[in-house]
C-alpha cells in the first residue's frame, strides 16, 4: 500500500511539473521572446521579488502569523528637533507582531499607508519600507492624520505566490462553439491540461498571446462564438484558508489637474478622437462621459468620437462575442494617430490569477505597438490607467488579491518607463481616497481621473 501511494505521489508530481512548465512554455508558442525582451523579464521579476517567509510547520497555526493589532509603531525624531511643521517629512517605525504577540523576525507583509483629511475630502499616500526582519518604515509628507493598514501576513503572501506558479488554469473560461442546429461548450484557457480531447489553437498570430480550447467534439474550432468565465478553483492546501479570514473591505506628484464641468469637458474634446481599451475598469471612464454607451460616443457638431474596446484573453466577461476580443496591440497598430488623436488603456485587473510573466508579455507587446504608433505619429497623446486597490473578501483575494495589483503596477511602470506616455495614477488616488477600496471606484474619485485625464488632453 505504502508503495501504490508512493508511486501516486511521484507520478502526480512528474505530471503537475509537466504541467507547470507546459503552461509557462505555452507563453512562447509562438513567437518566443527576443534576447533583449527575455533580460527585462528577468530583470522585472528580480525587482518585485518579495522576501519569502518562512516555509509553515506541519502543524501551522494562525497565532504564528501577523496580527495588526499586537503591532506596534512609533513616530521616528524629526531632523533638528520634535517640532514639525506641514509639508515636512514624516517617517513612522512599524513593528509586527503574531498572534502571541510574539515580534516577527521576517519581513515580506503587505502594508498600506496614507494620511487623510476628510474635511477637505483629500489624501495623500505614504511609501512603505520593508527592512526584512519584521520591521517597517511608512514615510508621508506630513499633511494630516494618517493610517496604516495590513492587507495580507508574509505567510499569506506565501501561499498567493504559491497559487499563481503551481495553478496558472484556477480561473475556469468556457467558449461556446454553434453551427446550424449543434451548439456545445469547452473550457479554454492560457494553457490547458493535455488530455485525449483535441485542442483548438487560438494563439493570436501578430502578438503571439496564447489561448486555447478544447475542441468540440461534432464542431470545429472555427464555430467558436462566445467566451465568458466559468467559475474558479480555490487550489487552498489544509488551515491555508485562515490566513485570509481577517481580509475585509477597507477604506483606506506630478501633474496640474484643472476642474471640468460637462460644458469643459465637451470643448476640451472638441475636434478630437479618444480611443479606450482595456478592462472594465477604463471601460468606467468611457461610461462617464456616456451613461448609454455601449462602444462609442459621437458629437456630430463638436466633431468628437469616443470608442470602447475590452482587450483579449484573458477575459473575466460574461458571454463576450469572440468578435469582440481583440489585442490592444492590434488595435494600436491600426491606428493612424496624430494631434487630436488620444490612446488610452488599462489592463491588469484579468490577469492577477496568472503567473506574471503572463502579464510582462501582454504590456511589452503593447509596448511595441506604442512606440511604433508614436515613430509614424509623434503628437498622439497616450495615457495609461494603472491597477488600483480593490475591495478585498476572503474569497476575492485569493486570486485578485492588492498584492497582485501591486506587482503589476511595479511592472507597468517599469516596462513604459522613459516613452513619451502619460499616466494616470489610479494606484494612488484609490490608496489615499477616504471612499471603500472597489474594483470600480466610485464616482468622485473617477471625476479626479478624468480631470488628470482631461488635463493631458487640454494642456492649456
Amino acid at each position: 500500500m505504502f508503495l501504490l501511494v508512493s508511486t501516486l505521489k511521484v507520478f502526480f508530481n512528474v505530471f503537475y511539473t509537466s504541467f507547470i512548465l507546459h503552461a509557462l512554455s505555452s507563453l512562447l508558442l509562438i513567437f518566443p521572446l527576443s534576447l533583449a525582451d527575455a533580460e527585462e523579464e528577468r530583470l522585472l521579476l528580480d525587482s518585485i521579488a518579495w522576501p519569502e517567509s518562512p516555509r509553515p510547520p506541519p502543524f501551522f497555526s494562525l497565532n504564528q502569523t501577523s496580527d495588526p493589532a499586537h503591532s506596534t509603531f512609533i513616530i521616528l525624531p524629526g531632523r533638528g528637533g520634535v517640532e514639525r511643521h506641514i509639508g515636512d517629512q514624516l517617517e513612522v517605525m512599524i513593528q509586527m507582531y503574531d498572534f502571541q504577540g510574539n515580534p516577527k523576525k521576517s519581513g515580506g507583509d503587505v502594508l498600506l499607508a496614507r494620511l487623510h483629511n476628510r474635511a477637505l475630502e483629500a489624501g495623500v499616500a505614504g511609501q512603505v519600507v520593508d527592512h526584512l526582519n519584521g520591521s517597517y518604515s511608512a514615510v508621508f509628507p506630513l499633511l494630516w492624520e494618517g493610517s496604516v493598514m495590513l492587507v495580507h501576513s508574509s505567510e499569506a503572501v506565501t501561499v498567493l505566490h504559491r497559487l499563481n506558479r503551481e495553478h496558472p488554469d484556477r480561473v475556469l473560461f468556457k467558449s461556446l462553439f454553434h453551427s446550424g442546429s449543434i451548439s456545445d461548450t469547452t473550457f479554454c484557457n492560457v494553457c490547458l491540461r493535455q488530455t485525449n480531447q483535441p485542442q483548438c489553437n487560438y494563439t493570436d498570430l501578430r502578438t503571439g498571446e496564447p489561448w486555447f480550447c478544447y475542441k468540440p467534439k461534432k464542431l470545429s474550432c472555427d464555430d467558436r462564438i462566445k467566451h465568458r468565465r466559468a467559475g474558479f478553483n480555490v487550489r487552498l492546501k489544509d488551515k491555508e484558508e485562515k490566513l485570509f479570514q481577517s481580509v475585509k473591505n477597507e477604506s483606506p506628484g506630478g501633474t496640474k489637474v484643472n476642474q471640468f464641468n460637462s460644458s469643459a469637458i465637451s470643448q476640451c474634446l472638441k475636434g478630437k478622437v479618444v480611443h479606450l481599451y482595456g478592462d472594465s475598469t477604463v471601460r468606467q471612464w468611457f461610461e462617464y462621459f456616456d451613461q448609454t454607451g455601449p462602444y462609442m460616443i459621437w458629437d456630430n457638431a463638436k466633431n468628437i468620437l469616443v470608442t470602447y474596446r475590452c482587450h483579449g484573453p484573458p477575459l473575466s466577461f460574461f458571454n463576450t462575442p469572440t468578435s469582440e476580443l481583440r489585442y490592444i496591440a492590434n488595435e494600436i497598430d491600426g491606428l493612424v494617430g496624430g494631434t487630436n488623436t488620444v490612446v488610452v488603456f488599462s489592463v491588469w485587473a484579468h490577469f492577477s490569477p496568472f503567473p506574471i510573466e503572463l502579464y510582462i508579455r501582454r504590456l511589452q507587446s503593447i509596448r511595441r505597438a506604442v512606440i511604433r504608433l508614436l515613430n509614424r505619429a509623434p503628437d498622439t497623446l497616450v495615457v495609461i490607467r494603472t491597477p488600483n486597490l480593490r475591495g478585498l473578501t476572503p474569497s476575492v483575494s485569493l486570486g485578485y488579491s492588492d498584492w497582485y495589483a501591486l506587482q503589476q503596477d511595479k511592472v507597468l511602470r517599469a516596462v513604459f518607463k522613459g516613452l513619451n506616455v502619460r499616466l494616470v495614477d489610479a494606484w494612488e488616488m484609490t490608496l489615499a481616497h477616504h471612499l471603500p477600496h472597489n474594483i470600480h471606484p466610485r464616482r468622485p474619485i473617477i471625476k479626479n481621473m478624468i480631470d488628470i485625464l482631461l488635463s493631458y488632453i487640454c494642456t492649456k
